[in-house]
Formats: structure tokens, C-alpha cells, sequence
């Protein structure tokens, strides 16, 4: 049988007992640009690397802020992300509306999972092309947790999705245990070394196509990019670690995906 007869709807199931439509959005974000997320035990960071399709183009956004509290990283389709990123919005406004206190993280991730795996069950919609990872802080500590098209939902101390993240997966799976016990600034720097293997060929992480979030203890959900990102890439050139070059064999393609 060909496999062509299988992916036409998200609801058929292949003989192989494969969901195709699903597989092709964890495909996209897989081509998305890399972004990492990690946590101590104060705070949580996000780092992403951000594209731009032209030299006549701005570069796209890959950090939103959710709440004060809470913000994501995404990689794949960012017209997806925006949508659920709005979504979110949503709920953490009705919930402070209600109950006048912030939504708690795990409650929005698990139900950002369920609304990732309807769409996997239900022959009018097609499954969300994006994975997110979420940094928040709430009465509990810091929080990460990543999610992907299928629905599943993982709650880490460090990851990193999209391409090239190997390397960077690499990176904090090599100093998890260090986590813990680092403060605010040495716990962005990690991210920008991590991010560092994730950009492609001989680029370089510059102030244009690197962002760096951070939320924590008596601090809210606060974006770092342009010139107040530049203090923490002159840190890194003083350790002699802004080199692109390192990162794996995964493809770069998918520039596209994410205009």
C-alpha cells in the first residue's frame, strides 16, 4: 500500500498502526530553529535562536510572554504558536478574573497537552505544527515542561527542541547537576552556551538572532534580547565559546515554516 493512501486525514491510521498527519507536525518541529529551556531552583530561562527569511526582513519572535508569571519558547509553525499562545492568554486572564490569583503552570501545561491531542482525534482539524516549552514560576518554584503535536507533555529541568538541539540537548544533559545551585546570571549563561551548538554552519550568536527569557523568585517574566543581551555575549567571548561550528548532524531546512 502506498503511504500516501494513510496521511490524507489525521484520524487514519496506517497499517502500521502510525498516525502520519501527526508525525508530519512533530516533523515541523523538528525543522523549526532550536530552542532550549532549563531551571534551577529559582528560577527558569529560555533560550531560542530567531530567523529572519531575507536580509530584508526583521527577525521572527520566538519567546512569548504568557503572564507575569509564565512565558514559552516554540519551535515549528509560529502562526500555530501565536494561536495557542493566545489561547493561553486567555485562561490565565479568566483564571485571575475568577479565582484573583495566577493560574497555576502544570494546570495550563496539562491542559495545553489536551488541547494539543484533540486535534489528533478529530477529522476537521489538523494537529498543531509547533512544540512549546514553558518556563513559569508559581507558589511551587520554577517550572519547565515541553509539549509536542501528539499531546504528550513532559515537565523537565533542562531540554531543548528544534533543529540542531542536539547539540545543545548535549550541553545541559552535561551539566544538569549543576542546575540547582546556580543563580539568575549563571543560569542565562548556560543558555547562551547551549544555544551556542545550536546555531548552523559558521554563524555566530549575535544580539539579532538571540533571545533569552527569565522568570523567578520576586522577579516576573522578563524578555532579554538586543543590546541587553550583548552583556552576556561579551562574557561568552570572553570564555572563547561563541562558535557556531559545533553543532550536530540534524538538517537546518524549514526556514520557511516559521514566516
Amino acid at each position: 500500500m502506498f503511504r500516501n493512501q494513510y496521511d490524507t486525514d489525521v484520524t487514519v491510521w496506517s497499517p502500521e498502526g502510525r498516525l502520519l498527519q501527526v508525525e508530519y507536525a512533530m516533523e515541523s518541529v523538528k525543522q523549526g530553529s532550536a530552542c532550549i529551556a532549563l531551571r534551577s531552583s529559582t528560577h527558569a530561562v529560555i533560550g531560542a535562536l530567531k530567523r529572519s527569511v531575507s536580509e530584508l526582513s526583521s527577525h521572527q519572535q520566538k519567546i512569548l510572554q504568557i503572564d507575569d508569571h509564565l512565558g514559552i519558547g516554540i519551535a515549528g509553525l509560529t502562526a500555530d504558536a501565536r494561536t495557542l499562545a493566545k489561547w493561553m492568554r486567555n485562561e490565565c486572564l479568566n483564571h485571575k478574573y475568577v479565582y484573583g490569583t495566577a493560574l497555576p503552570s502544570g494546570r495550563l501545561a496539562n491542559d495545553l497537552a489536551d488541547r494539543h491531542q484533540r486535534t489528533t482525534q478529530t477529522y476537521v482539524r489538523r494537529p498543531y505544527g509547533v512544540g512549546l516549552l514553558l518556563a513559569a514560576f508559581d507558589r511551587n518554584g520554577p517550572h519547565v515542561y515541553q509539549t509536542c503535536p501528539s499531546g504528550n507533555i513532559y515537565e523537565c529541568y533542562g531540554t531543548a527542541i528544534g533543529a540542531r538541539s542536539q547539540s545543545g540537548r548535549t550541553y545541559l544533559e552535561k551539566h544538569a547537576d549543576s542546575f540547582g545551585t546556580c543563580g539568575r546570571e549563571e543560569l542565562i549563561m548556560h543558555a547562551v552556551r547551549a544555544l551556542v551548538g545550536c546555531v548552523g554552519g559558521d554563524g555566530e550568536l549575535t544580539v539579532e538572532n538571540g533571545s533569552v527569557a527569565v522568570v523567578g523568585k520576586d522577579e516576573k517574566f522578563t524578555l532579554i534580547e538586543g543590546e541587553e543581551l550583548q552583556p552576556y555575549l561579551d562574557r561568552l567571548e570572553m570564555e572563547g565559546g561563541n562558535n557556531g561550528g559545533g553543532g550536530d548532524a540534524e538538517g537546518d531546512g524549514g526556514d520557511d515554516m516559521e514566516t
